[in-house]
C-alpha cells in the first residue's frame, strides 16, 4: 500500500503524482525529493520491533503476561461492585434474577452475572394538576353531583420489592402516574364537589391511597405508595369568581338565617318567662284568695259560734267594731262641746291631721287588747 503516484502522469521534481512533489498532506516523502513513498505496514513492523527490543529478553512472553494481567485487572474491576445505602442490588445471571443484595462490598461472575442497583430509599414524587403540568387539564374532574372540580394533589412512592419492580414493569412512573390518576378521577366521581372541596378531603386522599396501592399490588409491581397529598380542590379558574360569589351569598344566607333564629329563640324564651310569670301569678293570687276565704270562713263560724252563746253582747260588740271600722276610715272629726262653758270650744287653728295620727296611734294598742 505504497503511497505512489495512482494518476500514471509525470509530476515536477519527482514526487509521484502529486503536485509539485509534495505528499498528501502537503509535505514531501521523508526519502527525500526522488525517493520513494513510505509504506504503512513498514511502519507498523517498525514499531513492533522497537516494542520488542525495549522489553527483556526480546518481550514475546512479557506482552503477552501484560495483557493476561490487563485483562484480569478488567474483569476484577467488573466482578466487584459497591450497594450505595439507598439501594439494593439485584444480581442477574444471563438476564434471570439470582440474588439481592444488601448496601456493601459484593463479588459477581462477570461478565456471566451482572448487577441492577434500584434506590429503594429513595422517595420519589409525582405530582398532578394544572400547576404541576404547565396547564394540561388532567387535573378537571367531574364530581358525583356533575360539578367540575380543579383537583391539584401529589403522591410519593418507594420501591417495596426490587425484583418486581425491574422485571414487571417497564415504566414504573408512567404506571403510577396513570393508576394515580385514574384512582383519583374513581374517588372524586363518587363524591361530591362541595363535600371533596371540605370537609371530606381527608376521606378522599385515604380512599384513593388504598386504591391506588390495591391497583400496583395486583400488577406485582414492587411499588409502595408512602402519601398522597390533596393539595387543592376547587372549581374551574374560568367559574371560579361566580362560584366565589355563590358562596358569599350562601354565607349571608346562613348568617341570615342565624340571626333569625337568635332572634326567634329570644322572643321564645321572652315568651315563655312572661307566661311563665303569669302562671305563677295566678297561682299564687289562687292560693292567697283561697286563703283568705278560708280564713273569713272560719272566723264567721268563729263569730256564730259566739254569737250563739252570748247573743246581746256579740251583737253589741260587731255594733261597736263596725262603727270603729267605718269612723277610722272618715276624715270628720267630732269635737265635744266644752265642761263648764257656753262656747263650742273650737280654737281657730287646730292641727287636725295631726291629732287624727295620734288618736290612731292610741286606739290600735287598745283594739289589739280587746
Amino acid at each position: 500500500m505504497p503511497w505512489s503516484n495512482q494518476s500514471g502522469g509525470s509530476g515536477g521534481g519527482g514526487g509521484g503524482g502529486w503536485k509539485g512533489g509534495q505528499g498528501p498532506w502537503g509535505q514531501g516523502p521523508k526519502g527525500g525529493p526522488g525517493g520513494p513513498a513510505p509504506d504503512l505496514e513498514d511502519m507498523i513492523r517498525k514499531g513492533q520491533d522497537r516494542l520488542k527490543q525495549a522489553l527483556p529478553g526480546g518481550g514475546g512472553k512479557y506482552m503477552w503476561a501484560f495483557i493476561l494481567l490487563g485483562i484480569v485487572g478488567i474483569w476484577l474491576m467488573n466482578s466487584f461492585f459497591t450497594v450505595g445505602p439507598s439501594e439494593e442490588g439485584v444480581v442477574l445471571r444471563f438476564g434471570k434474577f439470582v440474588r439481592s443484595t444488601p448496601p456493601g462490598l459484593h463479588f459477581i461472575i462477570w461478565p456471566i452475572e451482572t448487577v441492577e442497583m434500584p434506590k429503594v430509599q429513595v422517595e420519589n414524587q409525582l405530582n398532578f394538576g394544572l400547576s404541576a403540568r404547565g396547564g394540561s387539564p388532567e387535573g378537571l374532574m367531574l364530581a358525583g353531583d356533575q360539578n367540575i372540580v380543579d383537583i391539584k394533589f401529589t403522591v410519593l412512592w418507594k420501591i417495596a420489592n426490587a425484583q418486581q419492580f425491574l422485571f414487571n414493569v417497564r415504566n414504573p412512573e408512567r404506571l403510577v402516574r396513570v393508576v394515580a390518576e385514574s384512582a383519583m378521577r374513581e374517588i372524586v366521581g363518587r363524591t361530591a364537589g362541595d363535600q371533596i372541596r371540605t370537609q371530606g378531603r381527608l376521606v378522599a386522599q385515604n380512599e384513593v391511597l388504598a386504591l391506588i396501592q390495591g391497583t400496583l399490588d395486583s400488577y406485582e409491581s414492587g411499588i409502595r405508595i408512602t402519601a398522597v397529598k390533596l393539595e387543592k380542590a376547587d372549581p374551574p379558574p374560568a367559574v371560579i369568581d361566580a362560584f366565589e360569589e355563590v358562596q358569599r351569598a350562601e354565607q349571608n344566607q346562613n348568617k341570615f338565617i342565624r340571626e333569625a333564629e337568635s332572634y326567634r329563640n329570644k322572643l321564645l324564651g321572652e315568651a315563655r318567662g312572661k307566661s311563665a310569670k303569669i302562671v305563677e301569678d295566678a297561682k299564687a293570687y289562687k292560693a292567697r284568695v283561697v286563703n283568705e276565704a278560708d280564713g273569713e270562713a272560719q272566723r264567721f263560724i268563729s263569730v256564730y259560734d259566739e254569737y250563739s252563746k252570748a247573743k246581746e253582747v256579740t251583737r253589741e260588740r260587731l255594733f261597736l267594731e263596725t262603727l270603729e271600722e267605718v269612723y277610722s276610715n272618715t276624715n270628720k272629726v267630732i269635737i265635744e262641746p266644752s265642761q263648764g262653758g257656753s262656747g263650742t270650744g273650737v280654737v281657730p287653728y287646730l292641727p287636725l291631721p295631726e291629732i287624727r295620727k295620734q288618736s290612731r296611734a292610741n286606739s290600735t294598742p287598745a283594739a289589739g287588747g280587746q
